[in-house]
């Protein structure tokens, strides 16, 4: 496991003490939390610019399509 650390102001690390908190854990759940959200905004990114790229459907057509596919079976 790698190692990081973080600095914040001593007042801030006085604060800290007073409470029963692990805050490695606090901190490790933060970042997975943050990537999660980062990776979730990229991969929406990604699928609105492929959509952009989709061409649009006359009205009705994949009604019809599912249809076909039902009846073909």
């Amino acid at each position: 496991m790698a190692v990081i650390s973080v600095r914040v102001p001593d007042e801030l690390k006085e604060k800290m003490k007073k409470y029963d908190i692990n805050w490695s854990e606090e901190i490790r759940e933060f970042i997975e939390r943050k990537i999660r959200d980062e990776e979730k905004s990229k991969l929406l990114d990604e699928i609105d610019a492929f959509l952009e790229n989709v061409p649009e459907l006359e009205s009705g057509r994949a009604t019809k399509l599912v249809r076909d596919s039902r009846d073909s079976n």
